[in-house]
């Protein structure tokens, strides 16, 4: 099962467009609970390296902002494609990664690109709001924009 799923396993952080590793070179064993058994490693990756993300992910959206609601649909949409495309193969890899069934790991693959469906047409729903103003000869109108990059760490694990 691993062999057919190890093109999707990057053991790198992706950072500004490119797969690197810690700076410390350190890595974390990745197990499959079920088994026991050594999947991969995941870089330790440390301050200097978020804050090297966070400066690359701060200077692409710059762009990213500029890009329109349509095309941010189509993005999303084109990763629910991908994702429901390669559903089996992604749900061997959350088996060997997690320890659950297959059964239940494709369901969480498709439950995933739903969530990114879902978001990919309500994000073309980009409407402002009007709202009433305490002047009767004016309006308020409210704009939705990007506002800007956030790292955080949540205890969000599910759906993959």
């Amino acid at each position: 099962m691993l062999q057919k799923t190890s093109h999707f396993m990057r053991q790198a952080n992706l950072i500004n467009g490119e797969w690197v590793q810690a700076d410390s070179g350190q890595t974390v064993d990745v197990n499959n609970p079920a088994t026991g058994l050594k999947i991969g490693t995941v870089p330790k990756a440390g301050k200097a390296e978020t804050r090297r993300a966070i400066e690359a992910a701060e200077e692409a959206f710059k762009s990213w902002r500029k890009t329109t609601a349509l095309e941010r649909s189509k993005l999303l949409r084109k990763l629910h494609d991908a994702m429901m495309d390669n559903q089996d193969v992604l749900a061997e890899l959350l088996t060997i990664e997690q320890g659950k069934s297959l059964f239940e790991s494709k369901g969480e693959i498709g439950s995933a690109a739903a969530y990114i469906l879902w978001f990919a047409e309500e994000g073309r729903r980009t409407y402002g709001d009007i709202v009433p103003s305490p002047w009767g000869d004016r309006r308020i109108l409210v704009t939705k924009e990007p506002v800007g990059v956030i790292a955080a760490i949540t205890p969000w694990n599910f759906p993959s």
